[in-house]
């Protein structure tokens, strides 16, 4: 009691209420508020009475009762404050917005008994169902063990709360069962972007707002340098300031904290505190001192007869900020992110007609689209006991009419067992309905419908792709004011730590694979400086976005033209005979560098796969012998893998490669690459010979099949790129249209926006992390969609170039769009919005890296600068001051100079240097005395309740993330040739928002593995660096983007009309004939992006006027 009564934030105020004339304090001691009798206690005329452990509310309460003083918080209303059912009620009767929730109440000698039902996913209170995420609160408000449970397709496991304990204030647990015993209440978990709103108000019409870091994300504690944890005040909107006012009111608490949940465009109160105060704020202390003591003078001025009238204060002179120079202002940054390094994937087909296989189709609702996709742990349960019991059927009557192969079941039964548990991110069952039995002849001794069972299993997110996507997020930082240069380890990093309230509307989504959406949640950690498990983060951060197609596309449905591409490119890799120049023009008709390369590597194709064939049996070979060798038994592989299931792998590519007609399936070219480039990452210590070769072969193959997979002339590029990316596309136009049309967001409290240039204002940032199919269709666009003229802007030719020149879209590759306002620019301007277009191939392959294309730097100077003579805001000629410094090519480079910002200590502002200096001064919140003239204090009656009555380092890595340039780099700040000259610094300075930091200017440097810690058990890895990002161009203007994404929609609209056009009859038989789909296999033509639901409309009304 004493260390509340005495602690910093309670001190400060009481000195400032000590200033009022007619206002003394008296604290009571300790002993004698535990060990005196009421009628022994002090008088006052006001009391300040609050619970907390150990004080005797009862005594208190007596005391009111028998000297009747104004009470600043009301006393009997503190009972209610302890039980968290309480408040829930008396906030649902003022008619304020909670969470969904219901309450468990156990009797404690009879915990069974008690109206709950839990299931794999989800939990049942009286008759109320929440799915997993949801949160179980103890009813006792002094019990601050709250748990979170996560639903297995996360990963499942719990997050559990606690009161702060040192730097931490919860703990991930893999435990997934709620607890069996004492009362809880539980409720709907709010995704609220990992942060919550804590308010504190002083009397109905003040409330001061601060933001913190969720507990539940990662249970770290940001603390400054004096151990306080760190939290940004914040702006309130109207509603949430009425609903500050309600609480305040109905809980009769002047002094009142309590947490506010922000999700999905709503604003939801989740625990009421009582009597807190802010820390560390000295606005706050001043604003509350002055509301209490006029309260308490407006009170009792007139029953004590002191003459006293509430001061009227002038208003504070608001000055507006101000910018020097040409500074642009970012304002959105979007981001397209391929997944991280994954195990290979792996898939087995089988065509399945056993009852017990329709009866879990009907089951789970496969008749209603014709196709079912399992992903649950029940549900993968449910398969797996089928594939046993048919098996053991199988083992016990050879003759039985199972028509299910015996290899392809028990290839089933041992993909589901490994692991020895079902997490739902790791493996997939799909299943498809097939009226007459497979399309293709079958050797099915029946006819009739069956189904066609898919099973996918690998492709999860490696350690080392889990390092390289939350060191990605690190570097990402550097685009953002705040988190570069002496801010690059500060904890709070700028603008990034409180995303949804200082001023950065930060949105995370991800397709439905387990990969893509474990590596959003490591790029969140990375880029938010998180900690801990990334379940939590992916629960709270990362939205799934399966919706129209947006990220996921069902690779199992083709459209026609990627059909006739494919076939085409079969034909041409099974020529016995080396490529012609008619080969050349059909396979490689844009000329592109790189598959010329690729085609010349190989010469013969079909001569080129044989030696694939050999080398794999060679492979294969040598796996055995290991295996035989009782050294090797035990031998444990990356990621848990046996040398039995990389023989399994192995064995089924040489099985499925070479077909029984003699011929290869060129398909599995791609996954014959993965895998070897996966062996010869992780698993090179097992020295296995030729691999290299393998490697070589193998990645010439697929530098051919994988992209040109995605067409092979322009025409057909663009027209399968559509039919992935046209709604990504269209959702990119919404977000940079939304940009400078919304403004209705979260926004920083302006008195604590120094170093801010527009603090009313945000940067909106939008990440799609997505799988190689939405990578390549995306570019595509961008390259052959007509968005500029090769022949005139000579940037976009010397782009075009160096992306043809570019192999492979490894993993982590990202396609990043930037906007940037000119605040100096006419509103009406085209001028005034900037675009930004940049992208990096993703991380460094294993060898043969002298043979990259090397780009043009990040930001350079524009062509159109080219010819004028560089002004005082350029740096475009700086180059030639001053030589270039580089690093040597094999040197891994690692940066760690200072920025050149001077931060201000006491006040945390930013001033750039030999820049006029910003004047960031707002006026105060109109919380000025003069508003406490309506104040009342509470009526003495209490609320009763109807059942309880009252009882007791970045560092280095900014330079990894953009690439430096010799040509210089443009940038808008002014008199900066001067500030680089007089500070000697290297000429490389780029200018991202407000902020300036430099770096050397340095060459490309050789691939370098870094040794990372992969996890606990995992020791390390060879993690791969990733390439900088590159500027494809640096001068659009916001109009021509947005024109070019309308015409790009727009044409594949038209499409979808002039196929309307056609008669129904020759329409239908024209999709029937592309079709290898049979009539009742809807699902594959509903799951197609946005752009193709004319065609799924017109086939439905087909089949329905058949």
């Amino acid at each position: 009691m004493t260390k509340k009564s005495k602690s910093k934030p309670m001190t400060q105020i009481l000195e400032r209420l000590c200033k009022f004339d007619y206002i003394d304090m008296v604290i009571f001691p300790e002993e004698v508020i535990l060990e005196e009798p009421v009628e022994k206690w002090p008088l006052c005329d006001c009391l300040i009475s609050f619970h907390s452990k150990g004080f005797p509310l009862d005594k208190a309460v007596e005391y009111a009762k028998l000297r009747n003083p104004l009470l600043i918080n009301d006393l009997n209303m503190q009972y209610f404050i302890q039980d968290r059912r309480e408040v829930y009620r008396i906030l649902q009767e003022e008619g304020i917005d909670l969470p969904r929730y219901a309450v468990l109440n156990r009797d404690p000698d009879n915990p069974e008994e008690c109206n709950l039902v839990e299931g794999e996913d989800q939990v049942e209170v009286n008759g109320e169902v929440f799915h997993k995420p949801f949160v179980e609160k103890p009813v006792c408000a002094e019990d601050h063990n709250v748990y979170i449970y996560y639903p297995t397709s996360a990963g499942g496991g719990s997050q559990r709360l606690f009161r702060k304990i040192g730097s931490r204030s919860s703990v991930y647990s893999p435990e997934s069962s709620v607890r069996k015993t004492g009362s809880y209440i539980y409720e709907e978990f709010m995704p609220t972007d990992g942060t919550d709103v804590k308010v504190y108000t002083v009397g109905p019409d003040y409330a001061h707002a601060e933001a913190r870091k969720s507990p539940a994300l990662d249970g770290k504690v940001e603390r400054d340098s004096e151990g306080k944890e760190i939290r940004y005040p914040v702006m309130l909107t109207a509603m949430e300031k009425l609903v500050a006012r309600k609480v305040c009111l109905a809980f009769k608490q002047t002094v009142c904290g309590f947490d506010l949940l922000r999700a999905n465009g709503h604003s939801f109160v989740c625990d009421v505190n009582g009597f807190s105060f802010v820390k560390n704020s000295m606005k706050y202390y001043d604003d509350c001192a002055k509301v209490l003591g006029n309260m308490v003078m407006r009170e009792l001025a007139p029953q004590l007869h002191i003459p006293w009238s509430i001061p009227m204060e002038a208003e504070d002179i608001p000055i507006v900020p101000t910018t020097s120079g040409t500074m642009m202002e970012l304002r959105c940054v979007i981001a397209i992110i391929r997944h991280g390094d994954r195990t290979p994937k792996q898939k087995m087909k089988m065509e399945v007609r056993h009852p017990l296989f329709f009866e879990l189709f009907e089951k789970y609702g496969g008749y209603k689209t014709g196709k079912l996709k399992l992903k649950k742990p029940k549900q993968l349960q449910e398969v797996l006991d089928i594939a046993r019991l048919l098996l053991v059927e199988l083992g016990q009557h050879t003759d039985c009419e199972i028509e299910e192969k015996k290899s392809k079941l028990e290839q089933l039964k041992t993909v589901l067992e490994m692991y020895g548990h079902f997490s739902g991110i790791n493996r997939k069952v799909q299943l498809t309905y097939l009226r007459n039995g497979k399309p293709k002849a079958s050797n099915s001794k029946k006819d009739g419908p069956s189904l066609l069972l898919v099973l996918k299993w690998g492709g999860e997110l490696t350690p080392a792709g889990r390092v390289q996507a939350e060191e990605l997020g690190r570097a990402f930082r550097c685009m953002y004011p705040g988190g570069q240069g002496d801010y690059a380890g500060f904890p709070g990093c700028g603008l990034l730590r409180l995303h949804s309230t200082y001023r950065h509307d930060l949105k995370i989504y991800a397709s439905d694979e387990g990969r893509v959406q474990m590596t959003a949640a490591a790029f969140a950690k990375g880029l938010l400086a998180l900690e801990g498990e990334l379940t939590p983060i992916l629960v709270q951060m990362v939205k799934s976005a399966n919706m129209n197609g947006l990220l996921d596309s069902d690779s199992d449905s083709l459209t026609d033209c990627q059909q006739k591409v494919k076939a085409r490119l079969h034909e041409i890799m099974q020529k016995d005979q080396d490529f012609t120049e008619e080969d050349y023009q059909k396979l490689a008709p844009t000329g592109s560098p790189s598959l010329v390369n690729s085609m010349k590597v190989i010469e013969n194709p079909v001569k080129t796969c044989d030696k694939v064939y050999a080398l794999i049996q060679s492979l294969t070979s040598q796996i055995r012998k290991r295996l035989e060798d009782p050294k090797s038994a035990d031998l444990q592989l990356y990621h848990s893998e046996t040398l039995e299931l990389m023989l399994q792998r192995w064995s089924k590519l040489e099985r499925d490669f070479r077909m029984k007609n003699g011929r290869y399936d060129i398909s599995k070219i791609p996954d014959i690459y993965d895998c070897i480039k996966y062996d010869l990452q992780h698993n090179a210590s097992l020295d296995l010979e030729d691999t290299r070769e393998l490697f070589r072969l193998s990645r010439a193959l697929a530098d051919i099949v994988i992209p040109q997979e995605y067409g092979i002339n322009r025409a057909e590029k663009l027209d399968i790129a559509q039919a992935y990316c046209v709604p990504l596309m269209k959702k990119i136009q919404l977000d940079l249209q939304r940009t400078h049309e919304d403004e209705a967001v979260n926004k920083l409290h302006p008195l604590y926006s120094r170093g801010v240039m527009s603090p009313g204002r945000h940067v909106r940032t939008r990440l799609y992390f997505t799988s190689e199919s939405h990578v390549h269709s995306l570019l595509s666009i961008f390259r052959y969609g007509g968005l500029l003229n090769e022949e005139k802007d000579q940037q976009w030719k010397q782009a075009m170039d160096y992306l043809s020149a570019v192999t492979e879209l490894n993993y982590m590759t990202q396609i990043v769009i930037m906007l940037y306002e000119d605040n100096n620019k006419d509103p009406s301007s085209e001028e005034r919005f900037h675009v930004e277009l940049h992208f990096s191939p993703g991380v460094k392959g294993c060898e043969d890296e002298e043979t990259i294309p090397l780009g043009f730097g990040f930001r350079p100077a524009s062509s159109e600068n080219e010819d004028k003579k560089p002004n005082q805001g350029s740096l475009e000629d700086l180059s030639q001051d001053e030589p270039d410094q580089a690093l040597q090519i094999s040197d891994p480079i690692n940066i760690q100079r200072r920025s050149p910002m001077i931060r201000n200590r006491k006040t945390g502002s930013m001033e750039v240097p030999d820049c006029q200096s910003s004047v960031l001064s707002e006026t105060s919140p109109t919380h000025s005395t003069k508003g406490c003239t309506s104040h009342r204090l509470f009526i003495s009656c209490s609320r009763q309740s109807p059942e309880i009555k009252p009882a007791s380092g970045l560092g280095s890595l900014c330079s990894g993330l953009f690439s430096a340039s010799a040509l210089g780099v443009s940038c808008s700040a002014p008199n900066l040739r001067d500030y680089v000259r007089t500070h000697h610094l290297m000429p490389v300075t780029f200018l991202i928002s407000s902020e300036l930091f430099s770096m050397p200017a340095v060459k490309r440097f050789s691939v370098s593995y870094a040794r990372h810690p992969t996890n606990g058990f995992e020791g390390c890895s060879m993690v791969p660096s990733i390439y900088p990002l590159e500027t494809l161009h640096n001068s659009l203007s916001l109009k021509q983007v947005d024109e070019f994404l309308n015409s790009v929609c727009e044409s594949n609209s038209e499409v979808q009309r002039s196929l309307a056009c056609l008669p129904l009859r020759a329409r239908f038989l024209s999709i029937a004939r592309s079709s290898l789909f049979p009539p009742l296999d809807l699902k594959h033509l509903f799951d197609r992006p946005a752009s193709l639901c004319g065609v799924s409309a017109m086939i439905f009304v087909v089949l329905s006027v058949c």
